[in-house]
């Protein structure tokens, strides 16, 4: 009986050690609230325009070709092999024609340069303007970056020919001794893509997987089902090759875009999932294609509130700004890569204060930090949002970040018990 009591006292104990779960609704009382949410949302989306570019008289969203911009921007769009390779024969036959001309051989190449990079309010990503820049064979000073680009055209010509799919780490082992190192050929590749007015994808080139996914989805990946609450806590890898994936089936109220590894093995061990019906995704940092593509996917297709939970500081939001603004490198295919009105849940600065965050846990910013917040505030997209303002501005003022580990000097599980219910209870995010 004296040990029941003790069991019994020691669990009380914990129970009052971690902070604010006292305040912390039934589960039922948080989902009731979430449900209402949900429902207030798709009737704004269906009645007015929301952010990304829902039209009020029309749920087809924004595009480039409704608005009336003042400079002009490009955009690709996935072709088929068959037009790829028309696309790369047509180059060629213009390059055959001109050094028989007796003009040389130059390639005109869009500019991805920052300054050829426009912030559009109205679509709420960036796009690439339509500035190009000559690329010619005879000229010290572009001669190498012209050969790689012909191979690289030449290589993409072969898997059209084929049919088949590479990985870019592939591409980069056909030549090593032109390519020297993956960045210049990775680089050109882009390069290629714009030129071609193609998606990276058409091109037949994918990443190595790197994202994962557990919960509440079932999809279609190359004609096998596949159930993400049975994939174990490692989850399913996100196909690099976004075509093969279909037939999107979920009952989650939300998607929960997770910055790091660390946080998304907490989640998934918990089965986060089960308690608050939700799709757990992680790119494990530096967002890359494949996870983008899936991430915008499941929000158009399923129509889901999209919340992301990344560290406390400048780079965190950099990486939440990539999946809903788009990254200034892949400005071309800004379309495809983003996913609009993504909320920022956590862990932002003032969560720092006010969930009593140890000072030891903080971590004081560098120099390249503070200046990367202060850049931050500069660029549109964060100015549109007042909340994110605020937010970089209160990180800078106190030169304090936190990754989101922080949380578990709580305990272990804190995350996943106390610091996203509260979160979902209290409808904190921006």
């Amino acid at each position: 009986m004296a040990d029941k009591k003790k069991r019994k006292r020691s669990k009380d104990d914990q129970s009052e050690e971690l902070p604010f779960k006292n305040i912390l609704e039934s589960d039922d009382a948080i989902l009731d609230l979430l449900k209402s949410y949900i429902a207030s949302a798709i009737t704004a989306a269906a009645s007015g325009t929301g952010a990304g570019g829902a039209s009020s008289s029309s749920s087809k969203p924004l595009t480039l070709a409704d608005l009336s911009l003042s400079s002009s921007c490009r955009e690709v769009a996935d072709l088929s092999l068959s037009s790829v390779q028309t696309a790369i024969e047509t180059v060629i036959v213009q390059i055959a024609r001109s050094i028989l001309a007796g003009d040389g051989f130059s390639f005109s190449v869009p500019s991805r340069a920052a300054s050829n990079q426009l912030y559009v309010p109205e679509l709420d990503r960036i796009v690439l303007k339509d500035k190009s820049t000559l690329r010619p064979f005879a000229s010290v000073s572009s001669v190498r970056k012209t050969t790689i680009t012909t191979r690289i055209l030449a290589l993409i010509h072969q898997l059209c020919l084929r049919n088949i799919h590479v990985t870019k780490r592939d591409l980069f082992y056909t030549d090593v001794k032109l390519f020297q190192d993956q960045t210049q050929s990775d680089a050109v590749l882009d390069d290629v893509s714009c030129m071609l007015g193609c998606t990276r994808s058409s091109l037949n080139v994918i990443a190595a997987e790197k994202g994962v996914v557990v919960g509440r989805l079932i999809f279609s990946d190359n004609g096998d089902m596949i159930d993400c609450t049975k994939m174990g806590m490692g989850g399913k890898a996100i196909p690099p090759n976004i075509d093969r994936v279909g037939d999107m089936q979920s009952d989650a109220m939300f998607i929960l875009l997770v910055e790091k590894d660390a946080a998304y093995m907490r989640l998934a061990e918990d089965r986060f999932y089960n308690r608050f019906p939700c799709i757990i995704v992680t790119a494990k940092g530096q967002p890359d294609v494949a996870t983008r593509l899936f991430l915008r996917k499941m929000k158009m297709e399923l129509k889901l509130p999209v919340l992301a939970l990344v560290d406390s500081d400048p780079y965190g939001l950099k990486i939440l700004s990539v999946y809903g603004c788009g990254s200034k490198n892949m400005s071309y295919d800004s379309a495809n890569l983003t996913t609009p009105d993504i909320k920022w849940l956590g862990i932002r600065p003032s969560d720092l204060d006010k969930y009593k965050i140890p000072e030891q846990c903080r971590l004081p910013m560098t120099e390249q930090d503070i200046k990367t917040g202060k850049d931050m505030l500069e660029e549109d997209f964060v100015k549109k949002n007042p909340g994110w303002v605020e937010e970089l501005n209160l990180m800078v003022k106190t030169k304090q970040k936190a990754e989101i580990q922080a949380l578990s000097s709580f305990g272990f599980q804190y995350l996943s018990e106390v610091y996203l219910p509260l979160k979902l209870q209290q409808q904190d995010w921006l």
